[in-house]
């Protein structure tokens, strides 16, 4: 039975991708696929009462979750893109759509947070790595803000901070590693020292991992216990690394007991459609069904990132849960009594306003960095900064889909160099850029070819990826014809196992030299 390249990527029931050097093994069945929405993206729901992971797709990594009602918020991890920390929402846990960026001011790689609601006030509790590191809090009234300025809380040698409140109304964010720290009444300050309070279960010495790592605890409170769930095996590395184990204490000061059934969630085989699954945490769903949210690299690509997961979870005789959803590779039924809404979001845009934080994001900015872009006239006009992208923070969309193409027209001020980018970060991307004269091929986070520019300070680009293979399109007409760039790449080693920095390869563009760039009629489609 022979099989295409984009089947055999294309990774479900029936068809497995295997690590190089593994052998391809295929059956008659037909892979489970997605719907498809926005842009032509692939969506989760499948509109017949089933969906088909992942809820979120794209690098959404750590997901930390809300019920407030009959609403559900989360966010994700969002390192060095700013406008950052991004709130979506849903009412059935598998539709969900982005509100707006909650953290403005650029204050570090900001790692996996704790969403809360205390009180009737909405907390964000932020790990950053920076120099120093620290964990910060924000807040707000309401869901959609106005946050507050960041709260540094001074505790440099912790991530993952998660929010839980004892049955005596104390507040405490337990930390990585089985520590914790109590929390001041109003939850903006730290009372006392950090005291170690679990140790945490271990796999079998023999297990294949990136390491013990234990981190991402989530706290939650369902018939008379505390269960205090966590990350251990390492985040990345081995696809049979990451997992979630659990503990139950009857108080949120312990003892804590490990659940006979650790781990409850880890990739077993590189075969299985989602690797390094971990991050957990319980949620109840709208007809009050338990389900846990967690993140995975889908089998294959790294380069996406770490996605967002919906595992159902049963409630055991014994007081436990498990996760019933398997490997997730098939369509599942979906969390009963939600009502489903918009899901995605269009990336496409005409530039009529500036959708800074829930599309575009910059790497890395300085504390001005918004200044360098506005709209208007159905433009996007970006402020040429530093010499390359390397060093001009740009602009980044998130792309979920494994084959996908965009296309904009750009317009350049004499001394700009301008172009569409596929970044991980300042040391690793590739694009096509040009100034006034010539091009400028990016490869491998360098600037190499120099060939002739035919079109002057005014041009269409395309750049299509699919499933790794790049090639760039260009055109002087607006889109009507089209040449060829005489360059491919293949980038399937752009990931974090490569880099480090747990990022994800992201579309782009950037403005770099002097003077301004114009960018119109953006254009993006899922292939």
């Amino acid at each position: 039975m022979s099989i295409t390249r984009r089947e055999a990527l294309s990774v479900g029931a029936g068809t497995a991708l295997l690590l190089p050097g593994a052998a391809m093994a295929t059956t008659a069945s037909p892979p489970p696929t997605w719907r498809r929405g926005l842009d032509n993206q692939r969506i989760a729901d499948l509109g017949d009462g089933r969906f088909l992971n992942p809820i979120v797709s794209g690098d959404r990594p750590d997901p930390a979750i809300l019920k407030d009602g009959a609403d559900y918020y989360m966010t994700f991890s969002s390192f060095d893109s700013y406008p950052g920390l991004v709130i979506w929402h849903s009412r059935d846990l598998v539709n969900w759509r982005p509100m707006g960026p909650a953290l403005t001011r650029n204050i570090g790689s900001v790692w996996a947070v704790s969403l809360e609601k205390h009180d009737g006030r909405f907390f964000l509790y932020i790990p950053t790595k920076s120099d120093p590191n620290s964990i910060w809090v924000i807040h707000a009234d309401r869901i959609e803000g106005p946050w507050s300025d960041p709260i540094d809380l001074h505790l440099p040698n912790h991530i993952d901070p998660c929010h839980a409140v004892g049955e005596d109304g104390s507040r405490w964010l337990f930390l990585s590693g089985g520590d914790r720290i109590r929390l001041a009444a109003d939850g903006l300050s730290t009372v006392g020292a950090v005291e170690h309070v679990y140790d945490p279960w271990r796999y079998p010495s023999d297990w294949v991992v990136e390491g013990f790592s234990p981190e991402g605890p989530k706290i939650v409170r369902h018939g008379g216990w505390f269960y205090l769930i966590t990350a251990v095996g390492g985040t990345a590395g081995p696809p049979t690394g990451h997992m979630v184990i659990a503990a139950r204490s009857r108080s949120i000061h312990g003892p804590w007991e490990n659940c006979p059934a650790n781990p409850l969630v880890r990739t077993k085989d590189e075969t299985e459609r989602w690797w390094s699954r971990g991050h957990a945490s319980l949620i109840e769903g709208p007809a009050g069904d338990w389900w846990a949210v967690y993140h995975g690299y889908e089998n294959g690509f790294w380069t996406l990132g770490r996605q967002t997961l919906l595992d159902p979870v049963e409630w055991t005789t014994d007081g436990w849960f498990r996760m019933t959803g398997g490997d997730l590779s098939l369509p599942l039924p979906k969390p009963r009594g939600g009502r489903a809404g918009p899901s995605g979001l269009a990336l496409t845009d005409r530039f009529d306003t500036l959708a800074m934080g829930s599309k575009w994001s910059f790497f890395r900015p300085g504390p001005n960095e918004t200044a360098r872009a506005r709209v208007g006239g159905n433009q996007l006009s970006l402020k040429a900064a530093g010499t390359a992208p390397s060093d001009s923070s740009p602009l980044m969309l998130i792309a979920g889909d494994p084959a996908y193409r965009f296309e904009c027209d750009i317009s350049i001020d004499p001394g700009t160099t301008a172009g569409l980018i596929l970044f991980y970060d300042d040391r690793l991307y590739c694009g096509l850029g040009f100034d006034a004269d010539r091009f400028v091929m990016h490869q491998y986070g360098i600037e190499r070819g120099r060939p002739a520019n035919p079109h002057g300070r005014a041009m269409r680009l395309r750049v299509t990826n699919d499933r790794h293979i790049v090639t760039f399109d260009t055109s002087g007409d607006g889109g009507r014809s089209w040449t060829r760039f005489d360059r491919g790449m293949e980038v399937s080693g752009y990931h974090h196992n490569v880099r480090g920095g747990f990022l994800m390869l992201r579309p782009g563009l950037y403005s770099a030299g002097k003077g301004t760039a114009r960018f119109g009629n953006f254009t993006f489609r899922a292939l």
